[in-house]
This record gives structure tokens, C-alpha cells and sequence, in this order.
């Protein structure tokens, strides 16, 4: 039912922010052009924009908003779902 779908998580240390790094990665390109997705999706917190930003750059497009999605450092935060499809 989902073999043509992939979810795309990142994480990256503090001390190595806004250096470009994750938008180097291009691990979304890789994905694509090494098997057979439609879909690779990711979600990002709300109170995140600078992630949302390497998405975006990545070519995602934003979905929607899931209200109270993820429990963080005892905040209730809502994320934000991102695709990018064929």
C-alpha cells in the first residue's frame, strides 16, 4: 500500500546551525532518483522555521498543520507535514 512512500527525518546538532549543511544533504535527490518513490514526506516542528525552510529549498510543499502533534521538552507543539512528490 505504501512502497512508493518514504518519510524523511533529519537531525543536526546546535554547534553546526545555519551553516547550509542540511540543504547541501540532497539526500531527497538521492531518494529520488535511486528508487521508485512518489512521495517522500516530513514533518517539522511549528516553532521551527528554519527547518521548514531547508524543505522547502529541498522542494517540499507545505500540507498542513498538526495541531498538538508531539510533546517536546514538556511543550505541546503542533508540526507542520511537508511533501515533495513526483
Amino acid at each position: 500500500m505504501h512502497r512508493y512512500t518514504a518519510e524523511l527525518g533529519y537531525w543536526l546538532a546546535e554547534e553546526f546551525w545555519e551553516r547550509g549543511i542540511m540543504t547541501e544533504a540532497e539526500v531527497t535527490d538521492f531518494c529520488s532518483e535511486n528508487f521508485p518513490l512518489r512521495r517522500i514526506s516530513a514533518e517539522v516542528f511549528a516553532n521551527n522555521p528554519a527547518s521548514a525552510r531547508v524543505l522547502e529549498k529541498a522542494g517540499f510543499i507545505f500540507e498542513g498543520r498538526l495541531k498538538n502533534d508531539v510533546l517536546k521538552d514538556g511543550e505541546l507543539l503542533d508540526s507542520l507535514l511537508y511533501a515533495r512528490t513526483k
